[in-house]
Protein backbone atom coordinates (compact mmCIF):
# COMPACT_ATOMS: atom_id res chain seq x y z
CA UNK A 1 0.00 0.00 0.00
CA UNK A 2 1.29 3.45 -0.90
CA UNK A 3 1.07 5.69 2.14
CA UNK A 4 1.93 9.00 0.47
CA UNK A 5 1.06 10.58 -2.86
CA UNK A 6 4.00 11.07 -5.14
CA UNK A 7 4.13 14.57 -6.60
CA UNK A 8 2.70 14.48 -10.12
CA UNK A 9 5.91 16.02 -11.51
CA UNK A 10 7.93 13.19 -9.95
CA UNK A 11 5.60 10.56 -11.40
CA UNK A 12 5.85 12.11 -14.84
CA UNK A 13 9.63 12.42 -14.60
CA UNK A 14 10.11 8.79 -13.56
CA UNK A 15 7.77 7.38 -16.21
CA UNK A 16 9.12 9.57 -19.01
CA UNK A 17 12.73 8.91 -18.08
CA UNK A 18 12.34 5.17 -17.75
CA UNK A 19 10.11 4.57 -20.75
CA UNK A 20 10.78 7.39 -23.21
CA UNK A 21 14.16 8.88 -22.44
CA UNK A 22 16.39 5.91 -21.72
CA UNK A 23 19.20 5.19 -24.11
CA UNK A 24 20.34 2.02 -22.35
CA UNK A 25 18.97 0.10 -19.38
CA UNK A 26 19.85 -3.48 -18.52
CA UNK A 27 19.87 -5.77 -15.52
CA UNK A 28 23.21 -7.52 -15.12
CA UNK A 29 23.97 -10.43 -12.77
CA UNK A 30 27.21 -12.25 -11.98
CA UNK A 31 27.32 -15.51 -13.94
CA UNK A 32 23.77 -14.76 -15.02
CA UNK A 33 22.11 -15.72 -11.73
CA UNK A 34 24.17 -14.52 -8.75
CA UNK A 35 23.23 -11.48 -6.71
CA UNK A 36 23.87 -8.64 -6.47
CA UNK A 37 22.48 -7.61 -9.84
CA UNK A 38 22.74 -4.14 -11.32
CA UNK A 39 20.92 -1.93 -13.77
CA UNK A 40 22.73 0.98 -15.42
CA UNK A 41 20.27 3.60 -16.68
CA UNK A 42 21.84 5.98 -19.17
CA UNK A 43 19.32 8.59 -20.38
CA UNK A 44 20.37 10.21 -23.63
CA UNK A 45 18.12 13.25 -23.31
CA UNK A 46 19.58 15.19 -20.38
CA UNK A 47 16.23 16.92 -19.80
CA UNK A 48 14.69 13.56 -18.90
CA UNK A 49 17.32 12.55 -16.36
CA UNK A 50 16.27 12.26 -12.73
CA UNK A 51 16.95 14.01 -9.45
CA UNK A 52 18.48 11.93 -6.67
CA UNK A 53 15.14 11.22 -4.97
CA UNK A 54 13.36 10.37 -8.22
CA UNK A 55 16.21 8.05 -9.24
CA UNK A 56 15.90 6.28 -5.90
CA UNK A 57 12.13 5.95 -6.33
CA UNK A 58 12.69 4.40 -9.76
CA UNK A 59 15.12 1.83 -8.31
CA UNK A 60 12.82 0.98 -5.40
CA UNK A 61 9.79 0.59 -7.66
CA UNK A 62 11.86 -1.93 -9.61
CA UNK A 63 12.80 -3.89 -6.46
CA UNK A 64 16.27 -2.44 -5.84
CA UNK A 65 17.91 0.69 -4.49
CA UNK A 66 20.50 3.16 -5.68
CA UNK A 67 23.92 1.57 -6.02
CA UNK A 68 26.24 0.99 -3.08
CA UNK A 69 29.87 0.41 -4.11
CA UNK A 70 31.44 -1.74 -1.40
CA UNK A 71 34.89 -2.56 -2.77
CA UNK A 72 37.46 -1.61 -5.38
CA UNK A 73 36.48 -4.62 -7.49
CA UNK A 74 32.84 -3.49 -7.51
CA UNK A 75 33.96 0.00 -8.49
CA UNK A 76 35.92 -1.47 -11.41
CA UNK A 77 32.90 -3.54 -12.40
CA UNK A 78 30.75 -0.41 -12.64
CA UNK A 79 33.40 1.28 -14.75
CA UNK A 80 33.37 -1.63 -17.19
CA UNK A 81 29.58 -1.60 -17.43
CA UNK A 82 29.46 2.10 -18.25
CA UNK A 83 32.36 1.89 -20.69
CA UNK A 84 30.53 -0.86 -22.58
CA UNK A 85 27.54 1.43 -23.00
CA UNK A 86 29.74 3.99 -24.77
CA UNK A 87 27.65 6.63 -23.04
CA UNK A 88 28.17 10.33 -23.59
CA UNK A 89 28.64 12.97 -20.91
CA UNK A 90 26.42 12.57 -17.87
CA UNK A 91 27.12 11.61 -14.27
CA UNK A 92 25.46 8.63 -12.53
CA UNK A 93 23.75 8.84 -9.16
CA UNK A 94 24.91 6.31 -6.57
CA UNK A 95 23.21 5.64 -3.24
CA UNK A 96 25.57 7.70 -1.08
CA UNK A 97 24.20 10.72 0.75
CA UNK A 98 25.39 13.08 3.47
CA UNK A 99 23.52 13.70 6.70
CA UNK A 100 24.80 15.92 9.49
CA UNK A 101 22.41 14.12 11.87
CA UNK A 102 23.98 10.65 11.70
CA UNK A 103 25.91 10.87 14.97
CA UNK A 104 24.87 10.61 18.61
CA UNK A 105 23.66 13.71 20.38
CA UNK A 106 26.29 15.16 22.68
CA UNK A 107 29.21 13.88 20.63
CA UNK A 108 31.41 15.90 18.35
CA UNK A 109 30.23 16.02 14.75
CA UNK A 110 32.50 13.96 12.48
CA UNK A 111 34.20 15.44 9.45
CA UNK A 112 32.11 15.90 6.35
CA UNK A 113 33.30 12.76 4.48
CA UNK A 114 32.35 10.65 7.51
CA UNK A 115 28.77 11.90 7.31
CA UNK A 116 28.13 10.08 4.03
CA UNK A 117 26.21 6.81 4.33
CA UNK A 118 24.79 4.18 1.97
CA UNK A 119 21.02 4.29 1.56
CA UNK A 120 20.72 0.49 1.30
CA UNK A 121 22.21 0.03 4.77
CA UNK A 122 25.64 -1.14 3.62
CA UNK A 123 28.35 -0.54 6.22
CA UNK A 124 31.13 -0.66 3.63
CA UNK A 125 33.85 1.94 4.17
CA UNK A 126 35.17 1.89 0.60
CA UNK A 127 35.30 5.36 -0.95
CA UNK A 128 36.54 6.60 -4.32
CA UNK A 129 36.28 10.38 -3.98
CA UNK A 130 38.18 12.66 -6.32
CA UNK A 131 41.15 14.10 -4.46
CA UNK A 132 39.40 17.42 -3.63
CA UNK A 133 35.94 15.98 -3.00
CA UNK A 134 33.53 16.01 -1.27
CA UNK A 135 33.34 19.78 -1.19
CA UNK A 136 30.93 19.61 1.78
CA UNK A 137 28.87 22.68 0.92
CA UNK A 138 25.22 22.46 -0.07
CA UNK A 139 25.88 19.41 -2.27
CA UNK A 140 24.65 16.38 -0.30
CA UNK A 141 24.33 13.53 -2.82
CA UNK A 142 27.05 11.55 -4.58
CA UNK A 143 27.60 10.79 -8.25
CA UNK A 144 29.92 8.59 -10.23
CA UNK A 145 31.57 11.25 -12.39
CA UNK A 146 31.21 10.60 -16.11
CA UNK A 147 32.25 13.44 -18.40
CA UNK A 148 34.45 11.67 -21.00
CA UNK A 149 34.76 14.79 -23.14
CA UNK A 150 36.27 16.81 -20.27
CA UNK A 151 40.07 17.21 -20.15
CA UNK A 152 41.95 15.63 -17.21
CA UNK A 153 42.83 17.84 -14.25
CA UNK A 154 46.27 18.22 -12.67
CA UNK A 155 45.88 14.93 -10.82
CA UNK A 156 44.85 12.94 -13.89
CA UNK A 157 41.48 12.00 -15.31
CA UNK A 158 38.45 12.54 -13.07
CA UNK A 159 36.44 9.85 -14.90
CA UNK A 160 34.55 7.40 -12.62
CA UNK A 161 35.71 9.05 -9.40
CA UNK A 162 33.08 10.28 -6.97
CA UNK A 163 31.81 13.80 -6.61
CA UNK A 164 29.17 15.40 -4.42
CA UNK A 165 26.35 17.10 -6.31
CA UNK A 166 23.18 19.03 -5.63
CA UNK A 167 20.47 16.44 -4.96
CA UNK A 168 18.12 18.30 -7.30
CA UNK A 169 20.49 18.02 -10.25
CA UNK A 170 19.39 15.64 -12.99
CA UNK A 171 21.64 12.67 -13.73
CA UNK A 172 21.72 9.10 -14.95
CA UNK A 173 21.67 6.42 -12.23
CA UNK A 174 22.59 2.86 -11.28
CA UNK A 175 20.31 0.49 -9.35
CA UNK A 176 21.48 -2.48 -7.29
CA UNK A 177 19.45 -5.60 -6.46
CA UNK A 178 20.82 -7.39 -3.41
CA UNK A 179 18.11 -9.81 -2.26
CA UNK A 180 15.98 -12.59 -3.71
CA UNK A 181 16.30 -14.36 -7.02
CA UNK A 182 16.71 -12.39 -10.24
CA UNK A 183 13.57 -12.37 -12.36
CA UNK A 184 15.27 -12.05 -15.73
CA UNK A 185 18.47 -13.59 -17.02
CA UNK A 186 19.85 -10.64 -18.91
CA UNK A 187 23.63 -10.65 -19.01
CA UNK A 188 26.20 -13.15 -17.78
CA UNK A 189 29.51 -11.90 -16.42
CA UNK A 190 32.53 -13.42 -14.73
CA UNK A 191 35.00 -11.63 -12.51
CA UNK A 192 37.33 -11.03 -15.44
CA UNK A 193 35.08 -11.01 -18.49
CA UNK A 194 32.11 -8.90 -19.52
CA UNK A 195 30.05 -10.37 -22.33
CA UNK A 196 28.60 -7.62 -24.47
CA UNK A 197 25.44 -9.35 -25.71
CA UNK A 198 22.42 -8.27 -23.71
CA UNK A 199 18.66 -7.82 -23.93
CA UNK A 200 16.91 -4.52 -23.33
CA UNK A 201 13.63 -4.71 -21.50
CA UNK A 202 11.08 -2.42 -19.85
CA UNK A 203 12.33 -1.04 -16.58
CA UNK A 204 9.00 -0.99 -14.74
CA UNK A 205 6.37 -3.73 -15.22
CA UNK A 206 3.06 -2.65 -16.75
CA UNK A 207 1.11 -3.32 -13.54
CA UNK A 208 3.39 -1.01 -11.58
CA UNK A 209 2.96 1.70 -14.20
CA UNK A 210 -0.82 1.34 -13.95
CA UNK A 211 -0.55 1.65 -10.17
CA UNK A 212 1.57 4.78 -10.48
CA UNK A 213 -0.91 6.27 -12.95
CA UNK A 214 -3.83 5.50 -10.60
CA UNK A 215 -2.05 7.07 -7.63
CA UNK A 216 -1.14 10.08 -9.74
CA UNK A 217 -4.76 10.57 -10.82
CA UNK A 218 -5.95 10.24 -7.22
CA UNK A 219 -3.40 12.78 -5.99
CA UNK A 220 -4.25 15.17 -8.82
CA UNK A 221 -7.96 15.05 -7.89
CA UNK A 222 -7.11 15.58 -4.21
CA UNK A 223 -5.02 18.65 -5.04
CA UNK A 224 -7.75 19.97 -7.36
CA UNK A 225 -10.27 19.94 -4.50
CA UNK A 226 -8.12 22.25 -2.38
Amino acid sequence: MIAKCLHKDSIQAIIMALLCGIGFSQRICRHGTQRPCYKVSYIQDSRRRLTFEDARKACRLDGGDLLSIESESEQQLMERFIQRLQAGDGDFWIGLRRSSQRYRAGTKSPGCPSQYYWLDGSRAKFRNWHWDEPSCGTEMCAVLYHQPSAPPDEEGHFLFQWNDDNCNSKNNFVCKYSEGEPVDLILSISDNTLYVSYILYATIPALVLLLIAAVGLFCYKQHAKR
